[in-house]
């Protein structure tokens, strides 16, 4: 790795309304290296970037104080078209994608490759039309690179979060002036496979003389991946580990002060009693997860985990028969017969939902946490309504702002109170809200798609420890759907594995890792492991 220093931030200060949010920071980036960077949500790491990438909220707020040094030169940008102009790259915890367009139309957003023709003879290049075969033919070769063999001519909207992620990274992976690189949570919605492939990307980057800085909360991949290690706790720098310092243990304990210890395994045994739900010949059309001919009893007290690689069709089972995407076949619950498709039906009917995307679908956006919390509840269970007159309902404000105080103590979201926006929180605690928010709805049968996704090592804790309670506590039954096998295993009673949009089978959480990597790749030769 090359010593030359491509990107310094030197003494970074920030505050926000009177709250200093980030104290004398300073981070280099060399050229050749994979620089990684941790820390808690609410650690600062947003704001960080924000400030390296121009993002308007920092002149909107104040801007900052110290100095940000690219190739030896000061720069301090107000907008992120100037960041990329100065060959800052940045694929972001967020999609930044326009659904309506295609892959590669978003890959090449605003430096599309255009041809000459009659008109811009005579006017000038402005009139240009743009050449979708090169930059289709762009595209394709930043895809190839990924090994992504999607179309890249099929519109973005609808398709699974992974893809998106994947695309992300190539449109930046296309760009011709790139020098530092920004991964801000890259591997969050990918699957084990998928995000090796997307680190051997990452190392490729690095040998090819680009700085990478790598923002993750898997705490094993930037071990494994990143030549140094800068640690962030409450704004400030706590720790710049080289690789051979650093360990998964060490990290953790730096994050958040204290010792972290594993999550223990889950011995309980659910005993088979009537299934509380029976789904059957279920198929779903969700573009990029589809689901054919599943076939599954949930029973009531379980915590039932659903695993798979991605584009397989894990994801599009709860999206199903939540109503979110066109569905058929037998739902049954507790003997009642409920027909799929609609939404405000399976609310009504005890069920919730926290989503994979938290941004298009979890969240509104420009509402405070209160708002986020109670409204599905409200709406569909009238909670949180008192009756004043015989035609008259208003919305009970004490049993509002008590109940959001609990959820923001229970699940320790870090925000200024209940009126805060949600677009104002990091993405962990952003999620916080969307579990709050089904955990309001008082379910007995509760699905969670990608739970822990973009959550530190210490929120994740707080998440599965909540889940746990849940299920044990309020015997609700849940059906949790993640990409890491690990943390299915760690609080499952069983894990079903979908293949090709089906049941490859049920599994213990104590299997063998081979009968789980086997079912995945859809090998596993069926000896009686899904009587579980």
């Amino acid at each position: 790795m090359e010593s030359t220093s491509l990107l310094k931030l030197d003494k970074i200060c920030k505050s926000y309304y009177g709250n200093r949010v980030l104290k004398d920071v300073c981070l280099e980036i060399k050229k050749g290296e994979i620089h990684g960077l941790v820390g808690e949500n609410g650690a600062g790491k947003s704001t960080l970037m924000n400030i390296l990438f121009g993002m308007p909220v920092i002149q909107q707020t104040g801007g900052y104080e110290g100095d940000v040094v690219l190739e030896g030169n000061q720069v301090c940008f107000t907008c992120p078209s100037e960041a990329m102009d100065y060959g800052i790259g940045m694929v972001h915890q967020e999609f930044m994608l326009i659904p309506g367009f295609t892959v590669a139309e978003n890959i090449k957003l605003n430096r599309e490759r255009t041809k000459p023709n009659v008109i811009s003879r005579l006017i000038g290049k402005k009139m240009e039309t743009i050449d979708v075969q090169r930059n289709r033919h762009d595209a394709r070769a930043s895809l190839d690179r990924l090994g992504m063999s999607f179309d890249e001519m099929m519109p973005v909207g609808g398709l699974p979060v992974g893809y998106m992620q994947f695309i992300e990274v190539a449109r930046e992976i296309d760009k011709e002036n790139t020098k530092v690189v920004v991964f801000d949570e890259p591997t969050a919605v990918l699957t084990e496979s998928e995000a090796e492939q997307f680190l051997d990307t990452a190392r490729k980057l690095a040998n090819d003389g680009l700085g990478v800085l790598f923002i993750s909360h898997r705490l094993d991949e930037v071990v494994s991946l990143c030549d140094r290690i800068t640690v962030l706790r409450d704004g400030e720098v706590v720790a710049l580990l080289n690789r051979g310092e650093a360990s998964i243990q060490r990290i953790a304990e730096l994050m958040v002060g204290r010792q972290i210890n594993r999550l223990a395994d889950r011995k309980k045994t659910v005993q088979v009693n009537k299934p509380i739900l029976e789904i059957r010949n279920l198929a779903v059309e969700m573009p990029g997860e589809k689901v054919k001919e599943f076939d599954l009893d949930l029973y009531e007290g379980e915590i039932l985990g659903v695993g798979g690689l991605a584009g397989h069709g894990k994801i599009g089972i709860a999206n199903g028969i939540m109503g979110m995407y066109p569905a058929t076949g037998s739902l049954v619950k507790q003997g009642k017969s409920l027909p799929l498709g609609d939404t405000m039906l399976m609310l009504q009917e005890n069920m919730a939902f926290v989503s994979e995307d938290r941004r298009g679908v979890g969240l509104l956006w420009d509402e405070s946490i209160e708002h986020n919390i109670i409204i599905a509840a409200m709406q569909s269970q009238k909670k949180f309504l008192k009756r004043v007159t015989p035609l008259l309902t208003i919305e009970d404000r004490k049993k509002i702002h008590e109940h959001t105080l609990k959820m923001i103590k229970d699940l320790d979201i870090r925000c200024v109170g209940p009126q805060q926006l949600v677009k104002r929180l990091s993405g962990g605690n952003q999620q916080k809200i969307c579990i709050a928010r089904a955990i309001t709805l008082s379910p007995d049968i509760l699905f969670v798609s990608e739970p822990t996704r973009g959550i530190d090592i210490g929120a994740k804790r707080i998440v599965l420890d909540l889940l746990l309670q849940l299920n044990r506590d309020l015997g609700v039954t849940i059906v949790m759907t993640s990409s890491e096998l690990a943390e299915l295993r760690s609080v499952c009673d069983r894990i079903a594995i979908i293949y090709e949009g089906r049941l490859e089978g049920v599994l213990p959480p104590d299997a063998p890792d081979l009968d789980f990597g086997l079912m995945m790749a859809g090998e596993f030769e069926h000896k009686g492991a899904d009587q579980v």
